[in-house]
Formats: C-alpha cells, structure tokens, sequence
C-alpha cells in the first residue's frame, strides 16, 4: 500500500472512525485504524466491538483530485499514536506506505514516523445487514431526538436496558424514550416513508448515540436508519455507523404517563431554569439536589432549597397560567434542568397529580416533547 493525500481531509477521516477505538479491549487489533486503498479512494474502519464507523475516502471530486494511490493494500495502525501524529503533521499532504508485513511509514514535509501495526487479515469483517427495514431522516432531526433524551439514560449497570434509548416506529412516527426510572423523556418525531414500517423495543446504547450525535451535521442532509434484531446502522454520505443493540425488554412506558393532573400551570422555562441553578447552588452538595417548590392560586411559585451547612435560598416566581389546587413537592432539582435545558420552547406547562405523584413536563408550542419525573420524598 502507498498513498498520497490531503492532510486535512485524511484527519477528519481519521477523527471520525477513532471515535470507535476504545483502549480497553481485550482484542489487541481493535485498538487500531484499519486502512484500505483501492484504485476508488481510501476506507477507514473503527470498532471496539459495540460501535463501528467507517469512512470513505474517494479519489477526488468534480473540482479537485484528493489522493493518489500509488499501490493498492491494507493495514492496521495502533489508534492512539496514529490519531495524534497525522494531526501534528506540517505538510498539507501527506504520504503512508506499507512497511513489510505490518508497519508503515508515515511522511509529512521533513517529517517521517515509522509505526508498528498489527496483521490487517485478522482485523474482524463489519456485518452486513439486510436493508428491508429503514428509515430515512434529516441528520439534524436525529441529532435533536438524542439530545433530547439520551441524557435521561441510566448510568448504573444493574439494569443494562435502561442505559440505551429505545426506539419505536409504528404509522409513520418515530418514538425515542429514555428513563433511568426516576425520570422520563420522550421525543417523538413524523417521517415518511413507508407505511407499513413498524418496530419496537429497538434498545439503542446511549454511549453509541452519544458519539453518533457528534458525528450528525445540524441540516436537512439524510441519514438512512437500517434495524436488525441485533445491530442498526446509520447510513450518511460516505460514512457508516453500526451500533450493537441491548438485549431485554424495555419498560411499557406509556402507561406510565398520567393523563390528567390536580395542578397545572405555565412557566417560562428559562426563568424556572435560572432559578434552578441559583438553588442548586446550596442543593448540590446534598443527596438528590433537593429542591423544594410551593405554588399558591394566585400563580405565585416559590422555589427553596435547604443546606444545613451553607443556609437558605428562596425565589419567587410568576405562572403565565395557573389552574387547580395549591401544592408542595420536592424533587432533584439537577433532573428537571436538564430536561428544561433540551426543551426547544420559551414556555412550560407542568402537570401535578400529587406532592408524592409523578408530574410531567411538556413544552407548549408542540406536543411531540413530554419529560416525567418523581418527587423526592424529605420526610
């Protein structure tokens, strides 16, 4: 294998499939970038086994030509030293060539590496799914459906399920719920398509939809979603990532959902958010990030929080819309700013079923957003 190609172009590439490189496999070839050239362009590939992305170079576009291949071949590079020295390198090209069996010279401007790799024979063949089940999205549709959920996910282990985001298709709509049993965010979105589609417990890691997002351009470019009982892959132009799916069963959460409240009232959600933060800041040393809110008839809506070591904080607030009986709740106030901070509405409306019941959030200018929380019991 011999190649010359733009640094810049190389780099993203190579910035891309790392993404999918973990350093504490057990399988020593997964730590490293396998390299493939064609007389087509260049294929990148990554995996530690979970996640694999890989990227396609081409040769060149209708302007310009990016690369020439000298000799077709393949090798595997170790990641953690490959990744940083083709970032440093000077020249705006630069040259890779085969080095015996399993190393390569990498040579930029004066600058020359030698790196050691691995047998690129041994490096284990990305599946190849069947494409009968997809969907098509814009990248920043799917870009926002993660990030309006993906943080509610649950980082404890116990319970492998909760920690990926579970996706449903039925009649043209795509449902993505996370919950990590005290709180709940669901985000549902219309495609088109076909409408017969129709899947569910589809239970996504939210590591893999983590790194996925930073990948996800914020416009109307298409990702094409392909689901098996075991893996998905997201398609995007010239790159390909595939995740592993959580085996079990995800919790029936629709049921969980109340339908109809004691209290509800309106509130702007950057004021509640703010206000929030101000109380977390004697809060969040405690357990919880206890927060304590009383909200009168008249709209009026105290926030406080309580530390035994640092002292009080109290804020009023004004509902736009105020309707039902006055309450008192308390809740883990780091929980509902996280929701408020993905909620693309200048205002809220919460809905109370009780001091110790599920409440929900929803904003009001859609309805294809709702968040669910717990209350904290203090007593």
């Amino acid at each position: 294998m011999h190649i010359s190609i733009e640094t810049d172009k190389f780099v993203t590439a190579v910035q891309y499939v790392s993404k999918a490189v973990s350093s504490r496999t057990t399988i020593p070839i997964l730590t490293g970038i396998k390299i493939v050239a064609t007389q087509e362009g260049v294929t990148l590939t990554g995996s530690d086994s979970d996640i694999s992305i890989e990227t396609f170079i081409p040769l060149g576009n209708e302007e310009r030509e990016f690369m020439t291949v000298f000799e077709e071949g393949q090798l595997v590079l170790q990641e953690r030293y490959f990744t940083d020295i083709v970032k440093k390198m000077p020249g705006e090209t630069l040259t890779i060539q085969r080095d015996g069996q399993m190393a390569a010279t990498i040579e930029s401007d004066t600058v020359v590496f030698n790196l050691n790799g691995y047998d690129p024979d041994d490096y284990p063949k990305l599946p190849e799914l069947p494409e009968e089940d997809q969907l098509i999205l814009p990248q920043h549709l799917l870009k926002d459906m993660i990030r309006q959920t993906v943080f509610a996910v649950s980082n404890q282990e116990t319970r492998p399920v909760l920690t990926g985001v579970n996706f449903d298709v039925e009649h043209l709509k795509l449902t993505a719920t996370a919950t990590d049993s005290h709180r709940l965010a669901l985000r549902s979105a219309s495609f088109d398509g076909d409408e017969e589609l129709s899947f569910t417990n589809i239970i996504i890691p939210g590591k893999s939809l983590v790194e996925l997002s930073r990948i996800l351009k914020d416009d109307e470019t298409p990702v094409t979603i392909v689901i098996t009982s075991t893996q998905v892959l997201f398609k995007m132009e010239n790159l390909l990532f595939f995740s592993r799916l959580l085996d079990g069963k995800f919790p029936l959460t629709n049921n969980m959902i109340p339908t109809n409240g004691k209290t509800t009232m309106e509130l702007s959600t950057k004021k509640l958010n703010q206000a929030l933060d101000r109380a977390m800041l004697l809060s969040r040393e405690a357990k919880n990030n206890v927060i304590h809110m009383k909200a009168s008839t008249g709209g009026q809506v105290e926030i406080t929080s309580v530390s035994a070591e640092a002292g009080k904080v109290q804020e009023q607030l004004h509902a736009n819309h105020f309707e039902g009986e006055e309450l008192r709740i308390a809740f883990n106030g780091k929980n509902i700013s996280d929701a408020l901070k993905v909620i693309d509405s200048e205002t809220i409306s919460i809905m109370f079923t009780g001091s110790m019941s599920p409440f929900v959030v929803r904003p009001t200018d859609h309805d294809q957003m709702t968040h669910l929380f717990s209350p904290v019991r203090t007593n």
